[in-house]
């Protein structure tokens, strides 16, 4: 079954957390993981939790700076598998669009 998960990691120090933000999301590249990473978290889908949390340590570990805060949010379906991309297109249909907009 598919494992969803949502990962954030803030590194809090002063100053732009890109380049922390993207060695931790660098080091999810050592999983059998698929992720996306959004302005305000990277979304994980795996085989198990066991992937994911391995995942996440390393993601967390990844991060160079004396203070980090790390949540890890988990959807562990056990009885069907369901991917990220079915539930965009789920809410796609049920809105008649895509599930987003920019303002001008």
């Amino acid at each position: 079954m598919t494992v969803i998960a949502r990962l954030e990691i803030t590194p809090v120090h002063k100053g732009s957390m890109a380049e922390e933000i993207a060695r931790a999301v660098a080091a999810l590249d050592d999983f059998d993981v698929s992720y996306e990473t959004t302005a305000m978290d990277t979304v994980i889908e795996a085989e198990s939790t066991a992937e994911v949390f391995a995942a996440a340590q390393a993601a967390h570990e990844a991060v160079d700076t004396d203070r980090i805060i790390t949540s890890l949010e988990i959807d562990d379906r056990r009885d069907r598998s369901e991917h990220t991309a079915d539930r965009v297109a789920a809410v796609e249909e049920a809105l008649g669009r895509p599930p987003k907009r920019q303002s001008a």
